[in-house]
């Protein structure tokens, strides 16, 4: 069995910009306000959903492990 992540966009920081569904679509969308959402927020690791979280330009996407709340993205030095 693999990791399962907790996937949260900060609404206050996302601009809309539509990269993350455009990336991973089954892992985001945007609402009427173009603000974007988690599909599921807890979710099987999935590659596509980490490569959204990478191209936000505003990095409004936070990735943890669900079980230890260990950040997958952004990357804690």
């Amino acid at each position: 069995m693999g990791d399962r992540w907790h996937v949260e966009v900060d609404r206050g920081v996302c601009i809309g910009s539509g990269l993350c569904v455009g990336n991973a679509p089954e892992g985001f969308r945007l609402d009427s306000a173009r603000q974007s959402h988690a599909q599921d927020s807890d979710t099987d690791a999935n590659e596509r959903i980490l490569a959204a979280a990478e191209c936000c330009p505003v990095e409004a996407i936070a990735i943890t492990l669900l079980d230890s709340g260990e950040p997958v993205f952004p990357p804690q030095d």
